[in-house]
């Protein structure tokens, strides 16, 4: 078994989904390996990792739409609060979600359905930069 492992930054202009399908393949076909396991994984816990449809943006309008009234901000239960309205709505929003996702590989690329991408999905209002670790085992 062989492994790599890289990050790459990834800014954002507050609350979104970012696709990073590029990324992923471009260090899936750097790794050289044919066959595995490629985890990605966003270091943070206000923002997640979705695969989801990359044909249709009202798609990822209607999740942003979601998400926005599921856990709005200004809850007045809310404790943590020092971070701004819309930190602890994020830190819900990733719970709900995923801050890792494993994505068979074969023939050297990532098996991803034809819509289908993987998204960072940031909840915060504000811009920010945020570290996506990509690690593959395989052969």
């Amino acid at each position: 078994m062989q492994q790599a492992i890289d990050s790459i930054m990834v800014p954002t202009q507050g609350q979104g989904l970012y696709e990073v399908t590029r990324s992923l393949l471009v260090f899936v076909a750097g790794s050289q390996l044919s066959t595995g396991l490629v985890t990605a994984y966003v270091r943070h816990t206000s923002c997640s990792l979705l695969i989801q449809e990359n044909a249709d943006p009202d798609v990822r309008t209607d999740l942003r739409g979601f998400f926005r009234r599921l856990v709005p901000e200004g809850m007045d239960w809310l404790t943590h609060t020092t971070e701004g309205p819309d930190d602890m709505p994020a830190h819900i929003k990733a719970a709900l979600t995923q801050t890792s996702i494993g994505i068979p590989v074969s023939s050297g690329r990532p098996v991803l359905g034809t819509w289908q991408g993987l998204y960072l999905f940031e909840h915060r209002a504000q811009p920010h930069r945020r570290e996506l670790v990509f690690h593959i085992i395989g052969e």
